[in-house]
């Protein structure tokens, strides 16, 4: 990646980052309505309360996605090991891959974010589960898989050499990603605009993440040569 193309990830993630913000904003103010269990508010109540009735609940779909939301963080505990691993064998943090640097700084970033927004509780989840009302904006499942199999994707086309398993394994991953997502959305646990605010943090954190790793390692190769 160039500087050029380097300076167009930053901006890409900037804009999904704002256009993150913004989605938020309008959820806190625009046709804010008690449509939700227990009268609590919820935005864009004409958009949401028709998008819900319109999938209904289907707890069985939850349960599935629920169980396979695990994999994700599977995935980043095994970098995390790949990292560690690569600590222990080459003796200096800074002889550690600059990418894994950045994952392990990207990962607690997306921990940070998950706890930031459980305390803020901005939407509520159109449903009880198990007889509890949860805050859920936005949608931590859609966060989590955008975020770590977006950036397991970009491992697996730095690390994996051999053109068909690359390619079978992103179309994997892909797949994951895809289930997961519209999995969540119609299984009726969250309102569409969760959904579409995990979309939109989701995807620039892993913009910002890209930027991050690629300056690390342009910069970490510089003074590699010098």
């Amino acid at each position: 990646m160039n500087r050029h193309t380097e300076q167009t990830t930053f901006f890409q993630a900037l804009g999904a980052l704002a256009a993150f913000i913004l989605w938020t904003a309008a959820i806190c103010y625009v046709d804010v309505r008690p449509i939700g269990p227990e009268g609590s508010a919820v935005g864009f109540a004409a958009l949401n309360g028709a998008f819900h009735q319109f999938t209904g609940v289907h707890m069985a779909l939850y349960v599935i996605t629920d169980w396979l939301g695990l994999f994700p963080v599977a995935v980043g505990f095994a970098f995390g090991l790949l990292g560690l691993k690569q600590l222990l064998q080459r003796k200096r943090l800074q002889l550690v891959d600059p990418d894994i640097l950045a994952l392990g700084a990207f990962y607690l970033l997306v921990i940070g974010m998950y706890l930031l927004f459980e305390k803020l509780a901005l939407n509520y989840r159109p449903v009880h589960i198990q007889g509890i009302l949860e805050a859920y904006y936005p949608s931590s499942t859609t966060l989590l898989t955008l975020c770590v199999m977006g950036t397991a994707r970009m491992q697996l086309k730095r690390r994996i050499r051999r053109p068909r398993l690359q390619k079978n394994l992103l179309w994997a991953v892909d797949l994951f990603t895809g289930f997961m997502v519209t999995g969540r959305l119609f299984s009726g646990v969250h309102w569409l605009t969760d959904i579409v605010g995990g979309i939109f943090l989701g995807a620039g954190l892993l913009l910002l993440y890209r930027w991050a790793a690629e300056l690390l390692s342009r910069k970490l190769c510089g003074q590699n040569r010098s």
